[in-house]
């Protein structure tokens, strides 16, 4: 089995084609047990792939000799980086179908090294694809077409050291290649933390959640990355571009927001001064039932409304609380937590837990003054978020269609929207396959105006068609959204998947904006073909 290794520390294998560690990975035996949930799927999981069994080609360039130590052509390393972490691409790699695999994958150790790769790619018209820990699930990471006689992947995680610490201002100044764990371990030993951490904080970069705009864990508040960037540091082949450093400016439209969430397609992030937190001293969490998810959806809604700016604020509907052992009696769950470096939560929380028990919440107990934590159902929710994408992958060698999708859109619109999300892609998944399909919710992300619903739909395929089922699934759920104009993504980025959809959803003068500046920074259109504009 190929895999690539997981960066510094105890060394654990990375699988090539699907999420996380290898070690993680269901066995043949619980891929079976959890088909057996899904009628209609294959009645044994199909094989885990091998690079040796694709048809990898020899590179169609060779790099020059000044940049042959950065560059490598090994069929191994050239198939981890591919594609990213979609259902899609987990399936074109079961199935022996990954895509274009580039044809060089090189590793930069700092900005002279990217401008060198840069210069060359340009001068002999090969693609490049910036690339960070690959977690894409938008097709974000690979290339599709044949515009370029080569493809370069550019892999930044050599570069993840954190450069500088400025105590006082609380801020540090950190390579883009460092992945979650990589970037936490060295601000630890300060008593700071960047506190970020998507579901992919394992198997992502500083740089990826940069370009494109990631979502945290945390539900309120600073939840952005946008919300955390002082300043940054890209290189385009037509110059690097080095914001100041700032608390906040009014000077004209700002750079940053240029190449946040621009994907790699208008240059690459090398570094970035980002503001960071004292490491939270005090915890609380609970959870509370509902009956009715739509009186949920209001105890929600006022506690964003609130001043109380909880960590945590997830909403399940009852689907979505079964599959993650949080209720096992039709209930909608709200896990609640909240966090603090400088004082106790106890209050806040039970501010909290006030608002939702005026809606029709129940449960949630607070215990001499202090919050209890519903261990039972906080921790299974936490354990089922995070080993969620390895059952995608196990479920997917069952033959079984189990992606996720996310938006955002105002309250005003987010009942409707929710229902219609749930009979329509629903209905789609049933005549696309002909099996029962589930479509459970989540709201991930709350704020004042509005909340992000995050949907997985979990059907028995089409055995050898699952990618078209999906497709069309997907399609549908486009459509869904943009009729009730919520967001076609609200943390996971556009990518090549999502295109159609963020074509109708930005203004035709903004797309005109988006032109120009590929055509003033990337004249040779190398950098990252198809995502975000053409």
């Amino acid at each position: 089995m190929s895999a690539t290794p997981s960066g510094p520390g105890p060394s654990r294998m990375r699988s090539w084609w699907g999420w996380g560690h290898v070690d993680a990975h269901p066995d043949d035996a619980e891929c079976v047990a959890m088909g057996a949930l899904l009628p209609g799927t294959l009645a044994r999981p199909l094989p885990i792939p091998r690079v040796a069994d694709l048809a990898i080609g020899s590179p169609a360039v060779t790099a020059p000799l000044s940049l042959a130590h950065l560059v490598s052509a090994d069929p191994d390393v050239r198939a981890a980086h591919a594609m990213g972490k979609a259902y899609r691409d987990v399936v074109r790699a079961l199935r022996g179908r990954p895509g274009r695999i580039p044809d060089l994958v090189a590793r930069p150790t700092d900005d002279q090294d990217v401008v060198d790769l840069l210069d060359w790619a340009g001068e002999q018209g090969v693609a490049v694809v910036p690339f960070g820990g690959g977690s894409s699930v938008v097709g974000g990471v690979e290339y599709r077409g044949d515009a370029h006689r080569a493809v370069l992947c550019l892999d930044l995680t050599s570069m993840d050291r954190v450069l500088e610490i400025d105590t006082a201002g609380r801020s540090a100044r950190i390579q883009a290649g460092a992945l979650g764990p990589v970037l936490e371990g060295q601000l630890r030993p300060h008593g700071l933390t960047l506190r970020h951490f998507p579901q992919s904080f394992e198997f992502s970069t500083l740089g990826g959640w940069l370009a494109t705009r990631a979502g945290g864990h945390y539900a309120t508040g600073r939840t952005h990355i946008d919300d955390f960037v002082q300043s940054m540091n890209v290189v385009t082949p037509a110059g690097v571009s080095t914001s100041w450093r700032l608390p906040a400016s009014g000077a004209g439209p700002s750079p940053d927001r240029l190449f946040l969430g621009s994907e790699g397609a208008l240059g690459v992030i090398t570094e970035a001064w980002m503001r960071l937190q004292e490491r939270p001293e005090h915890k609380a969490s609970t959870s509370v039932a509902f009956a009715d998810f739509h009186q949920a959806l209001d105890a929600v809604r006022a506690v964003a409304q609130s001043d109380l700016a909880p960590a945590n604020c997830r909403l399940l509907d009852p689907g979505e609380a079964l599959l993650s052992g949080a209720s096992h009696d039709g209930s909608a769950v709200l896990v609640l937590g909240f966090e603090s470096a400088t004082a106790p939560v106890d209050d806040r929380l039970a501010a909290a837990l006030a608002m939702a028990h005026a809606h029709g919440g129940r449960g949630g107990t607070m215990t001499a003054n202090r919050a209890k934590t519903a261990d039972s159902v906080v921790g299974a929710w936490r354990s089922a978020f995070l080993r969620m994408p390895y059952l995608r992958d196990g479920l997917a060698r069952m033959g079984a269609v189990v992606e996720t999708f996310e938006t955002a859109a105002t309250w005003d619109r987010i009942p409707a929207l929710i229902d219609a999300v749930r009979t329509e892609v629903g209905a789609a998944a049933v005549k696309a396959t002909g099996h029962p399909a589930t479509v459970n919710c989540r709201l991930t992300h709350v704020y004042p105006d509005g909340a992000a619903p995050y949907f997985t739909v979990a059907v028995a395929g089409r055995p050898g068609d699952e990618i078209e089922v999906w497709d069309d699934i997907k399609a549908v759920a486009g459509d869904v959204l943009h009729r009730h104009r919520a967001t076609i993504t609200h943390h996971h980025a556009v990518g090549r998947d999502h295109r159609p959809s963020y074509d109708l959803q930005r203004p035709e003068p903004f797309a005109k904006v988006l032109r120009a500046a590929k055509e003033a920074l990337d004249p040779h259109h190398i950098l990252n073909p198809g995502v975000l504009i053409d």
